[in-house]
């Protein structure tokens, strides 16, 4: 899928590259997927398949080196993901608990690997690992290298607490230990900093705030008009913890309104197996209220598709009950100059402070939010000026430029060993 990590990431190793810096993005489990310049290394450590196959059977921990290269085969990775993989954390238990364990877990090998091939072939000042579900890396890197370890926070959290215990328990334990080999840590937001401080254990004064960037130039390509017809936009995987099925009860009670507008509620997104039902039960639940007609699910989108989506909406909105630590979605539908609607939650709140580009409801409350979008609707030439506050703001201070130059501040004071 489209990951809002991986995005990140690799947005950010572009602007570094940009910048003039040698950067190397290394892809783990699969090849990394991005709807813009890819700039990761073709080679893939800690490949899906090794990784399963080393945690399930002992024969593949002692597998020679060619056979492991066969199975991280790029194209090969590709087509296993194509099945459908499940990234349910109800039954990555004992897989996340193993990766934490390190080099004295089941995964030892492949973790050896990259830590060999890091110190023939570069030896960096820095490494900065991309979520602390990898944080065991910390500690093999030490062992060989005199590199600095950042180690990035980004909402990793829910996938945590959907692990059943023991080993949640376990990974938090584990997670605790490790962070003693990591000279600092990144967040994408204020609010996920302070609370990724509090679910880890993490002294506050640790992590540094590296907000999300965007790099705008298709962005700045699109020609937006308002539509004839009120067009409420998601766009998110099609999951619980987004909220589309809150959307939807809220474009119920709008609906039943007397002053309800002419409207259309369209979505799009990444559907994962496991949440085809979820998406199921919405669409009954909007055709038993009479407005299946209103609805559109177009899929997973490419980067061009992406934008004509965007360009063609009144108002966005992907109202979480999860309190999302980074809402990259919402910098790119301010981006095309739409007025978002978000419950004052997590960064939401962060990210509308900074850029005036919409507005804030109650949390869980639908009723709230259809109050919301009605009053949006009433108010062309508002929805148009928040438009243009949110066009304006998340240039200003989510440009990836910004995050790159951020980004390279802490690691500079990281490698002098003021982090």
């Amino acid at each position: 899928m489209f990951c809002g990590s991986c995005l990140r990431d690799n947005i950010l190793a572009r602007a570094l590259l940009d910048a003039g810096h040698d950067v190397l993005l290394i892809p783990t489990y699969t090849p990394t997927r991005t709807d813009e310049t890819n700039v990761s290394m073709n080679k893939v450590f800690l490949g899906g398949v090794n990784v399963y196959l080393q945690q399930n059977y002992n024969l593949f921990r002692k597998t020679p080196q060619f056979l492991d290269r066969l199975f991280d085969f790029k194209p090969f990775l590709k087509l296993v993901t194509r099945l459908g993989i499940s990234v349910d954390p109800a039954n990555l238990g004992e897989m996340t608990v193993s990766m934490l364990r390190g080099t004295k877990g089941f995964l030892r090998k492949e973790i050896l690997r990259l830590v060999r091939f890091l110190t023939a072939e570069f030896y960096p000042e820095i490494i900065n690992i991309p979520n602390s579900l990898l944080i065991a890396l910390a500690p093999a890197f030490k062992t060989d290298m005199k590199s600095r370890i950042v180690c990035t926070l980004q909402g990793e959290d829910l996938f945590l607490q959907g692990l059943p215990d023991p080993y949640r328990r376990e990974s938090l334990q584990l997670i605790r230990e490790h962070a003693a080999s990591v000279d600092a840590f990144i967040a994408v937001s204020h609010f996920g900093a302070q609370s990724m401080s509090e679910y880890l254990g993490i002294d506050r004064n640790r992590i540094h705030v590296v907000p999300m960037g965007l790099d705008f130039k298709d962005f700045d390509s699109i020609r937006r008009n308002d539509p004839e017809k009120f067009t409420i936009g998601y766009l998110a995987r099609i999951a619980p913890e987004k909220g589309l099925h809150f959307l939807c009860e809220a474009y119920r009670v709008l609906r039943s309104s007397n002053e309800c507008p002419p409207s259309f509620l369209h979505a799009a997104g990444y559907l994962s197996p496991e949440n085809k039902s979820y998406l199921a039960r919405i669409q009954n639940n909007l055709h038993t209220w009479g407005l299946a007609d209103q609805f559109r699910y177009h899929g997973e989108l490419d980067r061009r598709a992406k934008l004509k989506f965007l360009e063609n909406l009144s108002v966005f909105s992907v109202p979480g009950p999860y309190a999302e630590p980074k809402g990259l979605f919402l910098l790119e539908a301010l981006a095309c100059g739409i007025p978002v609607i978000q419950p004052r939650r997590g960064a939401f709140t962060e990210i509308l402070d900074n850029t005036g580009g919409g507005i804030l409801v109650e949390p869980d409350n639908p009723e709230a939010l259809a109050q919301g979008l009605l009053e949006l609707w009433k108010d062309p030439a508002g929805r148009m000026e928040l438009g243009m506050r949110g066009y304006k703001g998340v240039r200003n201070y989510y440009s990836s430029k910004r995050m790159a130059d951020t980004a390279v501040a802490v690691y500079q004071t990281t490698i002098s060993g003021n982090g």
